[in-house]
């Protein structure tokens, strides 16, 4: 039976795992879609338009936002980001699921603009201590900005109770598993099953035809 598609986001504080989290879910299931940003900064080499990003000028962003044609927007370093509505829109219509990789701001806007498919997932580290192992793990920062990163990482962690769920990720393929049993749960849920009025009916026919 035809399904409506759902919209899953996924926050945590850096180093918890959401990254790696969501790109282990769309090689479980290549049909769910990332949702592609729309910005106003320019492109850098070898980024294409409508696959990495959509760029825009920063006039049509901001009217785009205005006309409610944003699900979700904030300005980073002198630039604008957001989520399209149209696209995301048209996947839910045809049964796509759409994927969003975005901070708790985000996710509440998004929660906000389609509040009857949006799923939010938050993930959680083991421990502080943990998290600031993988962070530095990383190799990717200098221990600046780790620490910055480690001050951020107290405000996300407090927006946890406004997730319909949350994982705590001790142990990748564990967390992994959780958050896959999420999404087919949330699949099967009967508002998301719009043809079952119709296959009940048929049922009941074929009680009356017996």
């Amino acid at each position: 039976m035809a399904r409506r598609g759902l919209l899953l986001i996924l926050s945590s504080p850096s180093g918890a795992g959401k990254s790696t989290l969501a790109k282990q879910l769309m090689a479980w299931d290549p049909a769910i879609r990332f949702s592609i940003s729309a910005t106003t900064r320019a492109p850098r080499p070898g980024e294409v338009n409508g696959k990495d990003y959509y760029f825009v000028s920063r006039d049509d962003f901001l009217r785009q936002a205005k006309d409610g044609e944003m699900l979700e927007h904030a300005e980073v370093f002198e630039n604008f980001y957001g989520s399209p509505r149209a696209p995301v829109a048209a996947a839910l219509e045809n049964g796509k699921d759409v994927l969003f990789d975005v901070d708790w701001q985000g996710g509440q806007q998004i929660r906000q603009a389609m509040r009857d498919d949006a799923v939010l997932v938050f993930v959680l580290p083991p421990t502080i201590a943990e998290l600031e192992k993988r962070l530095k793990g990383r190799a990717q920062d200098s221990a600046e900005v780790v620490a910055k990163r480690m001050a951020k990482s107290r405000d996300e962690i407090s927006h946890w109770a406004e997730y319909d769920y949350v994982l705590v990720n001790k142990d990748l393929p564990a967390a992994f598993e959780e958050l896959k049993s999420i999404v087919v749960a949330e699949r099967l849920r009967r508002d998301r099953q719009p043809d079952l009025s119709n296959f009940v009916r048929t049922l009941n026919s074929e009680f009356d035809a017996r």
